[in-house]
């Protein structure tokens, strides 16, 4: 399993207070984030965005902080900013630097066709963000 993947997993897992994912697989934990583009295609986009997946996608999100944080050791930060029509802004910072920056359209539809592509699209924000941090490394810091 991916270092991506397994961020994932841990984000949603850090959210649950009471325990009751740790008794789950990590494959279990990764369905919600897959959907096949039949499934996509069924999914209405002229509709509010659920909480469940606003919840699946600022924990993609906070996986790719994760993993920033990791390689780089700077501290991040997570901004998500969706309307209820499912469009939006995914914004990660690393100290005054902006080392992630994803539009977001048709948020209902958020997810991915297999496990593969959700790792593959994770791991490639988090080496953006990494390359990002690597070129600026004064504004990624947390001084002020």
């Amino acid at each position: 399993m991916s270092n991506f993947l397994q961020d994932l997993i841990d984000q949603q897992r850090a959210g649950d207070t009471y325990g009751q994912l740790d008794r789950l697989a990590d494959e279990h934990m990764l369905r919600p984030f897959l959907v096949s583009r039949e499934n996509k295609n069924e999914i209405a986009v002229n509709c509010d965005v659920d909480a469940a997946t606003e919840a699946r996608l600022r924990s993609f999100y906070q996986a790719v902080a994760a993993g920033i944080e990791r390689a780089t050791g700077r501290y991040t930060t997570v901004v998500l900013d969706l309307s209820h029509e499912g469009f939006g802004r995914v914004i990660v910072f690393a100290g005054r630097l902006v080392v992630v920056s994803d539009v977001l359209r048709d948020a209902q539809r958020f997810g991915f066709a297999s496990p593969e592509k959700l790792a593959a699209r994770g791991d490639q924000l988090v080496a953006a963000g990494i390359e990002a941090i690597d070129r600026f490394k004064e504004a990624a810091g947390d001084e002020s």
